[in-house]
């Protein structure tokens, strides 16, 4: 997959430079995930598909902020 060029932040990413959450980009296949403190490290990469579970396992999860 090549890298997305269109990463954007939650609307919930804190005070500031915004810099207290993840960040996102999509494809028409693909959605990627990476830290908003450390963009150049290693970003996790899902199948569209796979990206709707995992968020609808953290909106599950009360111990986890959900992604906006």
């Amino acid at each position: 997959m090549t890298m997305p060029e269109n990463w954007r932040k939650s609307s919930h990413s804190g005070e500031g430079d915004g810099n207290a959450c993840v960040e996102i980009a999509t494809t028409p296949t693909h959605t990627a995930v990476r830290d908003s403190k450390a963009p150049a490290r290693a970003t996790l990469t899902f199948p569209a598909s796979a990206f709707t579970t995992f968020l609808e396992g953290l909106k599950g999860n009360p111990d986890v902020h959900p992604l906006s």
